[in-house]
């Protein structure tokens, strides 16, 4: 899950233990098998696949699980049908957040979406509430320590494949894509060897927000933390500058 995607939340993610380890590979085991219900489970002819299989290995995810998890929804008699739901909210402080699940119980995930935001003293705004405050966007990270090539190289072989924008955030290089022209960009870089730490499809604020209110941020950081815990829960967009804050 993300918040506004800096490369050291990507960071502190990777470095989480095996059960936050399990999680992820439940949400992107989800994920394979709604590509896999839409576009059939070759590859090949599958470019969502392809992306959900990049977003696998980026997460360390073993080869025979990545296997196991298309050849499950590939099977006859599955009987698991997920359905993907977005809900949208205001935090503490007017903080915009974005909830998307993946779920086989519509009831079930929103009450325990609903619940997550009434533990923060928040509530479940109306659909479309705050996603006007984001950009939909191809995101890929590239940390610098596994990439050596020149900046303005890379910049223009990104651009060659299709990215609208280059970024130098320190640590790490973020590549940005219209929606639509993210796999074949990732798909380029991936040709050339270039070292992705993190490739998705994601809403990133226009603007941030930053909580100096302790309450405020524990609250904030209160609703995150159950909806991370919710294996319905597949992302979590937000605007809370998080190296802003009174941390």
């Amino acid at each position: 899950m993300s918040g506004h995607s800096k490369f050291s939340n990507i960071k502190r993610k990777k470095e989480k233990n095996d059960a936050a380890k399990g999680k992820v590979f439940t949400r992107i085991g989800r994920e394979i098998a709604v590509a896999v219900k839409e576009g059939g489970p070759d590859p090949a002819n599958n470019s969502k696949l392809r992306d959900c299989i990049a977003k696998a290995k980026a997460n360390n995810m073993p080869n025979d699980t990545i296997d196991r998890s298309i050849k499950k929804a590939a099977g006859e008699g599955d009987g698991v049908t997920y359905v993907q739901a977005t809900y949208e909210g205001y935090g503490p402080s007017g903080t915009a957040i974005i909830v998307e699940t993946l779920t086989d119980n519509k009831n079930r995930t929103a009450s325990n979406v609903r619940n997550a935001f009434s533990k923060g003293g928040c509530s479940i705004g109306a659909q479309g509430c705050v996603s006007f405050m984001f950009d939909k966007k191809g995101q890929i990270i590239i940390d610098k320590e596994e990439f050596d090539m020149d900046f303005d190289d890379f910049m223009m072989l990104a651009l060659d494949a299709g990215a609208e924008d280059i970024k130098d955030d320190g640590d790490s290089y973020e590549v940005l894509t219209d929606p639509d022209d993210f796999s074949k960009v990732r798909e380029e870089l991936e040709k050339q060897n270039i070292p992705m730490a993190e490739a998705d499809v994601t809403m990133i604020p226009q603007t941030y927000v930053k909580l100096t209110d302790e309450h405020d941020i524990k609250q904030l950081q209160r609703i995150l933390d159950f909806l991370e815990e919710d294996d319905d829960v597949q992302n979590v967009y937000h605007n809370w500058d998080e190296e802003g804050g009174a941390e």
